[in-house]
Order: C-alpha cells, then structure tokens, then sequence
C-alpha cells in the first residue's frame, strides 16, 4: 500500500510553469492497471487541445474549468468529474479568478 500526500511529490512543469503534473500513483509505484496524476493550472493556464486513444477520468478538486470538445464547451467547478473518451479532442482550461487543480485517472500506457 501506498499513502502520501500530493505536497511530497514533485511536480513537472509545462507551458513556463502554468501547468503542473504530479504522478500520484503510477507504473513506478506498482500500479498494475492505471495511473492518477494531479493536474495544477495557473489562472488562465490550459492543456492543449489533443486526443490519444485512451480514455480518462478527471475529477475537478477546486477551481473553475472550462472543458472544450468538438461538441462544444462547458464549465465545470469543484465537484464535477468528466470522461474523456479514447480518441476523442479535448483541452482544460482555468477560467476561473484562482489556481485550479484537477485529478486525472488513465491506463498505465498513458503515463509511461
């Protein structure tokens, strides 16, 4: 078993420091299946707009982001959680006044 706390991870660095990623749990600790990253961005900070063939799942933990797909937008706060599916366009972006920080869940093969 693994327990830890997420300010004990170091996390990588994209976009000149807006956007952190901290492996919770992966491949390297053991994890058989999947992978779950704890995503940081800064005040209007965003992930690009991509896809890959798998899926994901991605838990809002605090601040205001909007979701962008092919079908359209949508504004999701602390709470909400959102599939990605495999091979489908996707971006986050902080559209909130603060930091916002999201968990993503994916298969192993997505992380290594």
């Amino acid at each position: 078993m693994k327990v830890g706390s997420y300010k004990d991870v170091h996390p990588e660095s994209f976009f000149e420091g807006m956007v952190l990623k901290r492996i919770l749990i992966g491949p390297k600790d053991g994890s058989p299946t999947f992978a779950m990253r704890l995503f940081t961005l800064k005040k209007g900070a965003s992930t690009p707009y991509h896809t890959h063939d798998w899926e994901h799942e991605v838990f809002i933990v605090d601040g205001t982001i909007k979701v962008v797909s092919k079908d359209g937008e949508k504004i999701v706060e602390k709470g909400a959680f959102v599939l990605v599916e495999p091979n489908e366009e996707h971006q986050f972006v902080n559209v909130g006044d603060k930091i916002a920080h999201f968990i993503c869940v994916v298969p192993n093969r997505g992380e290594q």
